[in-house]
């Protein structure tokens, strides 16, 4: 008998792992959401196909990733097909006097990819599509998970930690009431710009994975790393944190957004004063999504993995991450300390990401060491020293900024250092007989 080698065996077993954790994962937090009375990630991703949809541009983007590894024909095909079903559903929806969104045909064909992945194809093209298929469902179940965490955070985190951070916010000079004012002395024309980036985020990312994939349909294979996997990582992280560390942001807990519950309605026209830091009740509404900040962390990956492309592509990636940190001080969604935490998350994540590809060694170990270290230590002051960091600003403040720059700073060396050294040869694959492709209609 024929003997599976070993490096296939082992592959096959660390994806059928990776598939069964996220689908546990998924189960989970459906039951979790369940008990509190809302749909989870598994409910809201199958009732959108049928039911108008949250975000259309997500369903197109997931497309957009299964695409890759796709013949031009068969994109042709593929979004013909997309944009077919969504004009027919349009009028009967309107009709019926249903709610009005697209995206219901990017989800069927993804979902027929797979169909056709399981019924028509064998072997590496089965797997390559069922790799495309769920590449694209995992970029917008990432984003179901995340509403869903957003949800737990609420209802089982009743105080949040805004004074702390706000307090701690001194020794950077209170950026978020500073930029504040600026958006608002721009707006309209300034606030909606940054509403458009900030939003439509995980467009952007699906826009440079697109990029980094772009060969996949002509040599057969996804590269070791991209950007969508270290996305995906950042949500699925990142709201762990949220537990620990609550926080709803300085609009909220200092604004005219947070009602009743706001400590006082002085964001962003005064500077608030607080004596001692402590946790304050809030809403069982408004998600504690501050610390970290994931925008910032998605906006940073974004940054590092638009470096490679195309001089476009740089510009766009660095417009991305200046407009992304804008908008979540500007809109009082974060504090300055935030930002410095996202931007510590995300270069550790991508770190351990980057390694996992290439192979872990004693530079890659002590980088993501640093990384969790420091961010470790950013939480436990922010915690427990505030006080002492909006006493002595001029202290606290370049010390701050100095950890973070260590970690960028660690980050450049050891990542240029990989690339200066050849990867290693991939093992020739046996000679496999060639497959019928047939097309998808």
């Amino acid at each position: 008998m024929k003997t599976i080698p070993t490096r296939i065996s082992a592959r096959t077993t660390l994806w059928t792992a990776a598939g069964a954790a996220t689908l546990g994962f998924l189960i989970a937090l459906e039951f979790a959401a369940r008990h509190y009375g809302e749909p989870g990630p598994i409910t809201q991703q199958a009732r959108e196909v049928v039911f108008a949809p949250d975000s259309g541009p997500l369903l197109y983007a997931g497309l957009a990733l299964t695409m890759v590894v796709l013949t031009w024909r068969q994109r042709f095909v593929a979004a013909g097909v997309a944009i077919g079903v969504d004009l027919v559903l349009w009028p009967v929806r309107w009709a019926v006097g249903a709610d009005m969104n697209f995206g219901n045909g990017a989800l069927w064909v993804v979902l027929g990819c797979a169909v056709v992945a399981v019924t028509r194809r064998t072997g590496r093209e089965r797997a390559l599509l069922l790799k495309g298929v769920g590449l694209g469902l995992l970029l917008v179940a990432g984003h179901k998970t995340g509403d869903t965490w957003l949800l737990i955070t609420s209802e089982t985190r009743p105080a949040v930690l805004d004074p702390y951070l706000a307090t701690a916010d001194h020794a950077l000079g209170d950026p978020s009431w500073l930029v504040g004012r600026l958006v608002e002395a721009t707006s309209p024309v300034g606030g909606g710009i940054l509403h458009v980036v900030y939003g439509q985020l995980p467009l952007a990312a699906a826009l440079v994975g697109l990029y980094q994939l772009r060969h996949v349909a002509v040599e057969r294979r996804f590269p070791s790393h991209h950007l969508v996997r270290t996305f995906l990582v950042i949500g699925l992280l990142g709201p762990a944190i949220y537990m620990i560390f609550p926080v709803v942001g300085p609009v909220y807990a200092y604004g005219a957004e947070g009602g009743q519950w706001a400590v006082a309605n002085l964001w962003p026209d005064t500077l608030p004063s607080i004596g001692a830091p402590h946790a304050v009740p809030f809403d069982e509404i408004t998600p504690r999504n501050c610390m970290p900040s994931l925008h910032t962390a998605w906006a940073t990956t974004l940054f590092v993995h638009s470096r490679k492309g195309s001089r476009p592509m740089r510009y766009a990636g660095a417009f991305w991450l200046v407009a992304t940190l804008t908008a979540t001080l500007g809109f009082g969604y974060h504090y300055g300390v935030d930002l410095i935490a996202g931007v510590v998350f995300a270069l550790t994540v991508e770190a351990g990401m980057r390694a996992s590809a290439r192979g872990w060694d004693r530079s890659a170990v002590r980088l993501v060491a640093h990384g969790a270290t420091v961010f470790a230590v950013l939480l436990v002051s922010y915690r427990l020293l505030p006080e002492e960091m909006a006493a002595y600003p001029w202290v606290a403040g370049p010390l701050l900024l100095l950890a973070m720059a260590s970690v960028v700073f660690g980050y450049l060396r050891t990542t240029r250092a990989w690339e200066s050294k050849p990867e290693p040869a991939r093992q020739p694959e046996p000679p496999r007989p060639a497959e019928p492709q047939p097309e998808l209609v």
